[in-house]
């Protein structure tokens, strides 16, 4: 099961993850997401974790954990929606044709 963990304090590493998590169960990955221009943690990450009733374990245990100072959410991570056809401007912006003056 893939657990999407948020409110991570900026200090939060790889490591720092996969030691939370390991002591319900095992953990295959725990990445925590940088921004691409700094590097810096963006707050939030990634588990997996091969054995759903460990996964259900750990997200019952630790929602709500205090972690540094911030209060962790964890969850069952949803997949990433396509928003690239939720708009179809056809090539002239947004304006759907019109001649918009501003």
């Amino acid at each position: 099961m893939n657990l999407y963990v948020s409110n991570l304090s900026f200090q939060v590493n790889d490591d720092d993850l996969l030691q939370l998590f390991t002591p319900y169960g095992q953990v295959t990955s725990a990445k925590v997401i940088l921004d691409r221009e700094t590097g810096r943690s963006r707050g939030f990450g990634f588990v997996e974790m091969p054995v759903d009733e460990e996964a259900r374990k750990a997200i019952k245990e630790l929602e709500g954990k205090p972690v540094e100072g911030r209060s962790l959410s964890v969850s069952e991570a949803r997949p990433k929606t396509d928003n690239r056809n939720s708009f179809s401007g056809g090539g002239r912006g947004n304006s759907g044709g019109r001649n918009n003056r501003w």
